[in-house]
């Protein structure tokens, strides 16, 4: 009498077999998961594509990795040297949603620092930041007005954080914000590691009449401590041409409108 042979497993309970598996390596080859899994190329990619659209993984070449902690933000200098056309591509794409007259707020990073040469060629403008590098540069443009909101100082970031911050945010009404994040995924939205930015952000979000997410592709899937938003709070994100098709379908579902930055 032979052994009965398993059942097959079905989707639901795949998924969650190919979720442990990634729980205790963090990274897998597709390969990899077609042995583990018992299961042929086209089903794990169709697994892989649905639990990406849940915001539960995320693509790499070649195979898949669960979402990542983030326990630190890289500082303002580091930042600086990484990834730049892809940040210049989506500082243009963000700069196009400004008009004449408009109150911008830019969240502190290299990204929205990209903006300030398109801003400086507007006649009439009023830009708010906690980011000194920002503010430093746009003071070259003597024709807008020029905020800075204030409060304690994040040195390594260039930037102002905390509740003195926020206060000052509170009190203008702001047509577009501008947020900037370390981590950002379907699941839990945007994210931070460091507290003293999450009201800040919040509040520039509170005050504004739509407020737009601009994060890098390679930021997606990572997560800090702290929530700051939901990606359905954002009117739209703006990130690069990267993204994988999962996730530009997950943040469409959301709501947002999505525009994916070619550099």
């Amino acid at each position: 009498m032979t052994a009965q042979e398993p059942l097959p497993l079905i989707p639901d309970q795949r998924r969650e077999q190919l979720l442990r598996h990634l729980r205790k390596e963090g990274v897998l080859s597709v390969q990899q998961i077609t042995q583990l899994c018992g299961v042929s190329h086209m089903t794990v990619r169709r697994d892989i594509a649905e639990l990406e659209r849940q915001g539960l993984v995320f693509s790499v070449p070649g195979g898949v990795r669960i979402a990542s902690h983030v326990s630190t933000e890289p500082s303002f200098q580091d930042k600086s040297l990484v990834e730049r056309p892809e940040k210049q591509a989506m500082a243009a794409q963000a700069a196009a949603l400004v008009q004449e007259g408009m109150t911008v707020y830019l969240d502190a990073g290299t990204t929205l620092l990209a903006m300030v040469p398109a801003l400086a060629r507007l006649e009439s403008l009023t830009v708010v930041t906690n980011d000194f590098t920002t503010a430093d540069r746009l003071m070259a443009a003597p024709h807008l007005d020029l905020v800075h909101i204030g409060g304690r100082i994040d040195v390594a970031n260039r930037s102002s954080v905390g509740r003195l911050a926020a206060a000052t945010l509170r009190q203008l009404a702001l047509d577009i914000a501008f947020i900037s994040t370390s981590s950002w995924d379907l699941l839990r939205g945007v994210t931070t590691p460091s507290e003293p930015k999450v009201e800040v952000k919040q509040a520039a979000m509170e005050s504004a009449g739509s407020s737009v997410l601009v994060a890098g592709s390679s930021k997606f899937g990572t997560f800090g401590k702290y929530r700051v938003a939901p990606l359905t709070a954002f009117d739209a994100v703006i990130t690069d041409s990267a993204l994988a098709d999962a996730a530009a379908e997950g943040v469409r579902a959301g709501g947002a409108e999505l525009h994916m930055a070619k550099a």
